[in-house]
Protein backbone atom coordinates (compact mmCIF):
# COMPACT_ATOMS: atom_id res chain seq x y z
CA UNK A 1 0.00 0.00 0.00
CA UNK A 2 1.13 3.88 -1.21
CA UNK A 3 1.46 6.29 0.76
CA UNK A 4 -1.16 9.09 -0.97
CA UNK A 5 -0.11 12.86 -0.67
CA UNK A 6 -1.48 15.99 -1.92
CA UNK A 7 0.79 18.28 -4.63
CA UNK A 8 -1.95 20.84 -6.00
CA UNK A 9 -4.89 22.63 -4.69
CA UNK A 10 -7.71 25.09 -6.22
CA UNK A 11 -10.02 26.85 -4.53
CA UNK A 12 -13.41 28.99 -5.89
CA UNK A 13 -15.38 29.97 -3.03
CA UNK A 14 -17.00 32.73 -1.38
CA UNK A 15 -14.12 33.01 0.75
CA UNK A 16 -11.72 33.98 -2.52
CA UNK A 17 -10.86 32.37 -5.87
CA UNK A 18 -7.15 31.71 -5.18
CA UNK A 19 -5.65 30.03 -2.07
CA UNK A 20 -4.30 33.17 -0.44
CA UNK A 21 -7.10 35.37 -0.31
CA UNK A 22 -9.04 32.39 1.09
CA UNK A 23 -6.34 31.80 3.72
CA UNK A 24 -6.79 35.14 5.16
CA UNK A 25 -10.39 35.34 5.04
CA UNK A 26 -10.09 32.38 7.37
CA UNK A 27 -7.74 33.82 9.59
CA UNK A 28 -9.37 36.50 9.68
CA UNK A 29 -12.56 34.70 10.15
CA UNK A 30 -14.61 36.43 7.56
CA UNK A 31 -17.55 35.76 6.20
CA UNK A 32 -18.82 34.98 2.68
CA UNK A 33 -22.13 35.56 3.09
CA UNK A 34 -24.61 38.08 1.68
CA UNK A 35 -28.25 38.58 -0.05
CA UNK A 36 -29.67 37.82 -3.11
CA UNK A 37 -32.36 39.93 -3.60
CA UNK A 38 -33.54 37.27 -6.74
CA UNK A 39 -34.05 34.70 -3.92
CA UNK A 40 -37.44 36.68 -2.59
CA UNK A 41 -39.19 37.84 -5.86
CA UNK A 42 -38.47 33.91 -7.07
CA UNK A 43 -40.36 33.10 -3.77
CA UNK A 44 -37.80 31.79 -1.52
CA UNK A 45 -38.16 32.31 2.12
CA UNK A 46 -34.32 33.54 2.93
CA UNK A 47 -32.53 35.64 0.40
CA UNK A 48 -29.37 34.72 2.35
CA UNK A 49 -26.15 33.06 0.32
CA UNK A 50 -22.56 32.57 0.08
CA UNK A 51 -21.76 35.10 -2.72
CA UNK A 52 -19.79 33.11 -5.25
CA UNK A 53 -17.53 35.16 -8.87
CA UNK A 54 -18.76 34.19 -11.57
CA UNK A 55 -15.61 32.69 -14.30
CA UNK A 56 -14.32 34.81 -16.53
CA UNK A 57 -13.81 31.66 -19.08
CA UNK A 58 -13.58 33.21 -22.37
CA UNK A 59 -10.50 33.31 -23.72
CA UNK A 60 -9.46 30.46 -21.45
CA UNK A 61 -12.23 27.55 -23.13
CA UNK A 62 -13.45 27.73 -26.61
CA UNK A 63 -17.36 28.42 -27.34
CA UNK A 64 -17.93 25.00 -28.41
CA UNK A 65 -16.82 23.68 -24.88
CA UNK A 66 -18.20 26.53 -23.25
CA UNK A 67 -21.50 26.08 -24.02
CA UNK A 68 -21.70 22.30 -22.49
CA UNK A 69 -20.60 23.61 -18.69
CA UNK A 70 -22.97 23.86 -16.37
CA UNK A 71 -22.43 26.97 -13.86
CA UNK A 72 -20.14 23.79 -11.48
CA UNK A 73 -18.60 23.04 -14.00
CA UNK A 74 -17.45 25.84 -14.26
CA UNK A 75 -16.72 26.55 -11.03
CA UNK A 76 -14.51 23.27 -10.91
CA UNK A 77 -12.37 24.35 -14.07
CA UNK A 78 -10.96 27.13 -12.02
CA UNK A 79 -10.28 25.66 -9.57
CA UNK A 80 -8.59 22.70 -11.37
CA UNK A 81 -6.53 25.06 -13.29
CA UNK A 82 -5.01 26.03 -9.92
CA UNK A 83 -4.69 22.28 -8.37
CA UNK A 84 -2.64 21.75 -11.55
CA UNK A 85 -0.75 24.81 -11.57
CA UNK A 86 0.40 24.38 -8.07
CA UNK A 87 1.32 20.34 -8.67
CA UNK A 88 3.25 21.51 -11.75
CA UNK A 89 1.07 19.65 -13.63
CA UNK A 90 1.00 20.45 -17.57
CA UNK A 91 -0.64 20.07 -20.60
CA UNK A 92 1.62 18.37 -22.06
CA UNK A 93 2.14 16.09 -19.02
CA UNK A 94 -1.62 15.03 -19.07
CA UNK A 95 -1.21 14.46 -22.70
CA UNK A 96 1.37 12.02 -22.10
CA UNK A 97 0.56 10.58 -18.88
CA UNK A 98 -2.73 8.39 -17.36
CA UNK A 99 -4.41 11.29 -14.43
CA UNK A 100 -7.88 10.30 -13.29
CA UNK A 101 -11.03 12.48 -12.18
CA UNK A 102 -13.38 11.93 -9.50
CA UNK A 103 -15.51 14.61 -8.30
CA UNK A 104 -18.16 14.99 -5.77
CA UNK A 105 -21.78 16.49 -7.65
CA UNK A 106 -25.21 16.11 -6.34
CA UNK A 107 -27.73 18.01 -8.38
CA UNK A 108 -27.61 20.30 -12.07
CA UNK A 109 -30.97 22.18 -11.77
CA UNK A 110 -30.60 25.40 -13.79
CA UNK A 111 -30.35 23.34 -16.99
CA UNK A 112 -33.15 20.73 -16.25
CA UNK A 113 -35.06 24.15 -15.78
CA UNK A 114 -34.36 26.39 -18.49
CA UNK A 115 -34.82 23.39 -20.78
CA UNK A 116 -38.20 22.54 -19.37
CA UNK A 117 -39.44 25.81 -19.79
CA UNK A 118 -38.38 25.69 -23.55
CA UNK A 119 -40.39 22.70 -24.05
CA UNK A 120 -43.17 23.95 -22.22
CA UNK A 121 -43.43 26.82 -24.37
CA UNK A 122 -42.11 25.60 -27.71
CA UNK A 123 -42.92 21.75 -27.25
CA UNK A 124 -39.97 20.98 -29.98
CA UNK A 125 -37.00 18.93 -28.19
CA UNK A 126 -34.72 20.06 -31.40
CA UNK A 127 -34.96 23.80 -30.11
CA UNK A 128 -32.91 22.08 -26.83
CA UNK A 129 -29.85 22.47 -29.04
CA UNK A 130 -26.82 20.12 -27.88
CA UNK A 131 -25.27 21.77 -24.68
CA UNK A 132 -28.34 21.11 -22.17
CA UNK A 133 -27.64 17.45 -21.49
CA UNK A 134 -23.96 18.10 -21.00
CA UNK A 135 -24.96 20.78 -18.21
CA UNK A 136 -27.95 18.77 -17.31
CA UNK A 137 -26.19 15.31 -16.37
CA UNK A 138 -24.81 15.30 -12.18
CA UNK A 139 -21.73 13.91 -14.15
CA UNK A 140 -21.17 17.60 -15.87
CA UNK A 141 -18.47 17.86 -14.00
CA UNK A 142 -16.59 15.16 -14.41
CA UNK A 143 -17.33 15.08 -18.29
CA UNK A 144 -16.66 18.43 -18.61
CA UNK A 145 -13.09 18.39 -16.59
CA UNK A 146 -11.99 15.30 -18.21
CA UNK A 147 -12.85 16.68 -22.20
CA UNK A 148 -10.99 19.73 -21.32
CA UNK A 149 -7.41 18.61 -19.77
CA UNK A 150 -7.68 15.53 -21.98
CA UNK A 151 -7.61 13.33 -18.82
CA UNK A 152 -7.20 9.71 -19.44
CA UNK A 153 -7.90 7.66 -16.18
CA UNK A 154 -10.27 6.81 -13.73
CA UNK A 155 -13.65 9.26 -14.60
CA UNK A 156 -17.14 9.25 -12.73
CA UNK A 157 -19.08 11.23 -10.32
CA UNK A 158 -19.64 10.63 -6.61
CA UNK A 159 -23.53 11.62 -5.77
CA UNK A 160 -23.61 11.32 -2.14
CA UNK A 161 -25.78 14.72 -0.64
CA UNK A 162 -22.77 17.05 1.40
CA UNK A 163 -20.59 14.25 1.47
CA UNK A 164 -19.83 14.09 -1.95
CA UNK A 165 -16.74 16.22 -2.12
CA UNK A 166 -15.17 13.95 0.84
CA UNK A 167 -16.25 10.63 -0.76
CA UNK A 168 -14.33 12.03 -3.96
CA UNK A 169 -11.42 12.40 -2.25
CA UNK A 170 -11.25 9.45 -0.35
CA UNK A 171 -12.14 7.06 -3.42
CA UNK A 172 -9.07 8.73 -5.00
CA UNK A 173 -7.25 8.17 -2.01
CA UNK A 174 -7.96 4.15 -1.71
CA UNK A 175 -7.32 4.57 -5.63
CA UNK A 176 -4.01 4.97 -5.65
CA UNK A 177 -3.06 3.19 -2.07
CA UNK A 178 -3.90 0.26 -4.12
CA UNK A 179 -1.89 0.80 -6.96
CA UNK A 180 -4.90 1.26 -9.55
CA UNK A 181 -3.50 5.36 -10.29
CA UNK A 182 -0.85 7.20 -9.87
CA UNK A 183 -2.30 10.80 -9.91
CA UNK A 184 -5.97 11.76 -9.23
CA UNK A 185 -7.51 14.88 -9.83
CA UNK A 186 -10.25 15.03 -7.42
CA UNK A 187 -12.77 17.38 -5.45
CA UNK A 188 -16.11 19.00 -4.99
CA UNK A 189 -18.68 21.18 -6.91
CA UNK A 190 -21.95 23.10 -5.74
CA UNK A 191 -24.17 25.48 -8.36
CA UNK A 192 -25.48 28.84 -6.40
CA UNK A 193 -28.51 29.87 -8.32
CA UNK A 194 -31.55 30.11 -6.91
CA UNK A 195 -33.02 27.35 -8.33
CA UNK A 196 -30.82 25.03 -6.99
CA UNK A 197 -32.02 25.38 -3.38
CA UNK A 198 -35.45 25.90 -3.77
CA UNK A 199 -36.55 22.81 -2.16
CA UNK A 200 -34.47 23.37 0.89
CA UNK A 201 -35.75 26.64 1.26
CA UNK A 202 -39.41 24.62 0.90
CA UNK A 203 -38.19 22.45 4.61
CA UNK A 204 -37.36 26.01 6.21
CA UNK A 205 -33.91 24.73 6.46
CA UNK A 206 -32.06 28.36 5.79
CA UNK A 207 -31.63 31.03 8.05
CA UNK A 208 -33.52 33.92 8.33
CA UNK A 209 -31.30 36.29 9.77
CA UNK A 210 -31.41 38.42 6.80
CA UNK A 211 -30.52 41.67 8.65
CA UNK A 212 -27.08 40.62 9.75
CA UNK A 213 -26.02 37.97 6.71
CA UNK A 214 -22.32 37.57 8.14
CA UNK A 215 -23.99 36.37 11.71
CA UNK A 216 -26.28 34.65 9.71
CA UNK A 217 -24.68 30.84 9.71
CA UNK A 218 -24.21 30.31 13.71
CA UNK A 219 -22.93 26.37 14.08
CA UNK A 220 -22.81 25.44 17.40
CA UNK A 221 -24.54 28.34 18.93
CA UNK A 222 -27.98 28.16 20.66
CA UNK A 223 -29.04 30.83 18.98
CA UNK A 224 -28.89 29.63 14.84
CA UNK A 225 -31.95 29.15 12.73
CA UNK A 226 -31.00 27.50 9.99
CA UNK A 227 -28.21 27.11 7.65
CA UNK A 228 -27.14 29.42 4.67
CA UNK A 229 -27.00 27.60 1.22
CA UNK A 230 -23.42 28.19 -0.49
CA UNK A 231 -20.99 26.56 -3.15
CA UNK A 232 -18.08 27.15 -5.55
CA UNK A 233 -15.47 24.42 -6.30
CA UNK A 234 -12.72 23.16 -4.40
CA UNK A 235 -9.96 20.87 -6.40
CA UNK A 236 -6.95 18.43 -5.58
CA UNK A 237 -4.15 16.65 -7.11
CA UNK A 238 -3.76 13.59 -4.99
CA UNK A 239 -0.28 11.28 -5.92
CA UNK A 240 1.35 8.48 -5.51
CA UNK A 241 3.98 9.59 -3.12
CA UNK A 242 6.92 7.49 -5.21
CA UNK A 243 5.62 8.81 -8.52
CA UNK A 244 5.34 12.67 -7.30
CA UNK A 245 8.61 12.39 -5.94
CA UNK A 246 10.28 10.96 -9.56
CA UNK A 247 8.91 13.84 -10.95
CA UNK A 248 10.42 16.55 -8.53
CA UNK A 249 6.77 17.71 -7.09
CA UNK A 250 6.48 19.70 -4.27
CA UNK A 251 4.36 17.66 -1.59
CA UNK A 252 1.74 19.61 0.17
CA UNK A 253 0.31 17.39 2.88
CA UNK A 254 -0.29 13.89 2.75
CA UNK A 255 -4.20 11.92 3.05
CA UNK A 256 -3.53 8.72 5.51
CA UNK A 257 -7.20 8.17 6.65
CA UNK A 258 -10.72 7.41 4.90
CA UNK A 259 -13.56 6.69 6.56
CA UNK A 260 -17.30 5.91 5.73
CA UNK A 261 -20.71 5.12 7.49
CA UNK A 262 -24.24 5.21 6.56
CA UNK A 263 -27.04 6.09 9.80
CA UNK A 264 -28.97 3.00 9.43
CA UNK A 265 -31.85 5.15 10.37
CA UNK A 266 -35.45 5.16 9.18
CA UNK A 267 -35.95 9.05 8.64
CA UNK A 268 -34.38 10.09 5.04
CA UNK A 269 -32.92 13.41 7.22
CA UNK A 270 -32.16 12.06 10.59
CA UNK A 271 -28.74 12.89 11.80
CA UNK A 272 -26.94 9.85 14.04
CA UNK A 273 -24.21 10.38 16.14
CA UNK A 274 -22.91 6.59 15.80
CA UNK A 275 -23.24 7.12 12.46
CA UNK A 276 -20.62 10.12 12.48
CA UNK A 277 -18.77 7.93 14.95
CA UNK A 278 -18.32 4.80 13.24
CA UNK A 279 -17.20 7.15 9.84
CA UNK A 280 -14.24 8.84 12.70
CA UNK A 281 -13.78 5.99 14.03
CA UNK A 282 -13.00 4.01 10.65
CA UNK A 283 -10.77 6.99 9.18
CA UNK A 284 -8.60 7.13 12.58
CA UNK A 285 -8.34 3.43 12.10
CA UNK A 286 -6.99 3.58 8.64
CA UNK A 287 -4.77 6.29 9.69
CA UNK A 288 -3.14 4.63 12.66
CA UNK A 289 -3.68 7.21 14.74
CA UNK A 290 -5.60 7.96 18.41
CA UNK A 291 -8.03 10.81 19.30
CA UNK A 292 -5.18 11.95 21.32
CA UNK A 293 -2.98 12.50 18.28
CA UNK A 294 -5.57 14.65 16.42
CA UNK A 295 -4.82 18.28 16.78
CA UNK A 296 -7.45 19.89 14.66
CA UNK A 297 -11.15 18.70 13.68
CA UNK A 298 -12.87 20.51 10.89
CA UNK A 299 -16.56 19.74 11.93
CA UNK A 300 -19.35 19.43 9.44
CA UNK A 301 -21.63 21.16 11.52
CA UNK A 302 -23.80 23.16 9.52
CA UNK A 303 -25.91 25.60 11.50
CA UNK A 304 -29.01 23.75 12.24
CA UNK A 305 -30.41 22.20 15.48
CA UNK A 306 -30.42 18.73 14.70
CA UNK A 307 -27.10 18.24 12.58
CA UNK A 308 -25.16 20.27 15.01
CA UNK A 309 -26.33 18.60 18.06
CA UNK A 310 -25.90 15.00 16.62
CA UNK A 311 -22.45 15.37 15.59
CA UNK A 312 -21.29 17.24 18.71
CA UNK A 313 -22.52 14.26 21.03
CA UNK A 314 -20.26 12.39 18.58
CA UNK A 315 -17.41 14.78 19.59
CA UNK A 316 -17.79 15.05 22.85
CA UNK A 317 -17.43 10.93 23.17
CA UNK A 318 -14.36 10.35 20.96
CA UNK A 319 -12.75 13.63 21.81
CA UNK A 320 -13.25 14.63 25.79
CA UNK A 321 -10.68 15.61 27.60
CA UNK A 322 -8.46 15.55 24.28
CA UNK A 323 -6.39 18.35 22.88
CA UNK A 324 -7.90 18.78 19.54
CA UNK A 325 -9.17 22.80 18.57
CA UNK A 326 -12.60 22.13 16.76
CA UNK A 327 -14.32 24.64 14.29
CA UNK A 328 -16.75 24.66 11.47
CA UNK A 329 -15.48 26.64 9.01
CA UNK A 330 -19.28 26.94 7.34
CA UNK A 331 -19.60 29.98 10.06
CA UNK A 332 -17.47 31.90 7.29
CA UNK A 333 -18.82 30.15 4.04
CA UNK A 334 -21.88 28.75 4.65
CA UNK A 335 -22.86 25.22 3.61
CA UNK A 336 -21.30 24.68 0.93
CA UNK A 337 -23.06 21.29 0.06
CA UNK A 338 -22.13 19.22 -2.20
CA UNK A 339 -18.29 20.47 -2.73
CA UNK A 340 -18.04 21.27 0.72
CA UNK A 341 -15.91 18.29 1.99
CA UNK A 342 -13.38 18.79 -0.73
CA UNK A 343 -13.11 22.69 0.21
CA UNK A 344 -12.80 21.97 3.91
CA UNK A 345 -9.80 19.98 3.52
CA UNK A 346 -8.46 22.81 1.52
CA UNK A 347 -9.53 24.90 4.55
CA UNK A 348 -7.57 22.48 6.79
CA UNK A 349 -4.62 22.13 4.74
CA UNK A 350 -4.49 25.86 4.10
CA UNK A 351 -4.64 25.64 8.32
CA UNK A 352 -1.90 23.17 8.56
CA UNK A 353 0.53 24.41 6.38
CA UNK A 354 -0.45 28.45 7.97
CA UNK A 355 -0.06 27.43 11.56
CA UNK A 356 -3.47 28.25 12.97
CA UNK A 357 -7.09 26.92 13.19
CA UNK A 358 -9.75 29.21 12.01
CA UNK A 359 -12.67 30.28 14.54
CA UNK A 360 -15.65 29.19 14.73
CA UNK A 361 -17.23 32.68 13.66
CA UNK A 362 -20.74 33.43 15.36
CA UNK A 363 -20.49 30.97 18.32
CA UNK A 364 -22.03 33.96 21.21
CA UNK A 365 -23.75 31.32 23.21
CA UNK A 366 -22.91 27.73 23.24
CA UNK A 367 -25.84 25.40 23.25
CA UNK A 368 -26.12 22.53 25.70
CA UNK A 369 -24.45 19.92 23.22
CA UNK A 370 -21.75 21.69 22.38
CA UNK A 371 -20.84 23.16 25.68
CA UNK A 372 -17.55 20.57 26.45
CA UNK A 373 -16.52 20.62 23.17
CA UNK A 374 -13.22 22.01 22.67
CA UNK A 375 -14.33 24.99 19.90
CA UNK A 376 -11.98 27.31 18.61
CA UNK A 377 -14.09 30.50 19.58
CA UNK A 378 -11.42 32.99 17.82
CA UNK A 379 -8.04 32.43 15.55
CA UNK A 380 -5.34 30.32 17.27
CA UNK A 381 -1.59 30.43 16.33
CA UNK A 382 -0.50 26.84 17.26
CA UNK A 383 1.17 23.94 15.14
CA UNK A 384 -1.60 21.53 13.25
CA UNK A 385 0.50 17.98 12.67
CA UNK A 386 -2.48 16.14 11.83
CA UNK A 387 -6.48 17.05 11.23
CA UNK A 388 -9.73 15.20 11.25
CA UNK A 389 -12.17 16.42 8.33
CA UNK A 390 -15.66 15.72 8.68
CA UNK A 391 -18.31 15.54 6.26
CA UNK A 392 -22.45 13.93 6.40
CA UNK A 393 -25.14 14.02 4.59
CA UNK A 394 -28.92 13.19 3.69
CA UNK A 395 -29.83 9.50 3.60
CA UNK A 396 -27.30 8.85 6.46
CA UNK A 397 -24.20 8.79 4.31
CA UNK A 398 -21.10 9.88 6.45
CA UNK A 399 -17.12 10.71 5.39
CA UNK A 400 -14.00 11.27 7.73
CA UNK A 401 -10.97 12.12 6.37
CA UNK A 402 -7.24 12.33 8.29
CA UNK A 403 -4.54 14.50 6.73
CA UNK A 404 -1.30 14.19 7.98
CA UNK A 405 1.32 16.99 8.01
CA UNK A 406 4.17 15.86 4.85
CA UNK A 407 7.05 14.63 6.62
CA UNK A 408 9.79 12.73 4.06
CA UNK A 409 10.27 10.00 6.09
Amino acid sequence: MGRVVITGMGIWSCLGTDLETVKESLYNGKSGVGLEEERLTYGYQSALTGIVEKPQLKGLIDRHLRRGMSEEAEYAFMASRQAFDMAGVSQEYLDQNECGCIFGNDSSAKPVIEASRIMDEKHDTELLGQSFIFQAMNSTVNMNISTIFHLKGVNFTVSAACASGSHSIGLAYMLIKQGLQDMVLCGGAQETNFYSMASFDALGAFSGRMDQPAKASRPFDRDRDGLVPSGGAAALVLEDYDHAVARGANIIAEVVGYGFSSNGTAVISQPSDEGCMRAMQRAMKDAGVKASDIDYINAHATSTRQGDMYEAIALDKLFHGEHALISSTKGMTGHECWMAGASEVVYSVLMMTGGFVAPNINLENRDEYSQPLNLAEKTIETNIDVVLSNSFGFGGTNSALVLKKFKNE
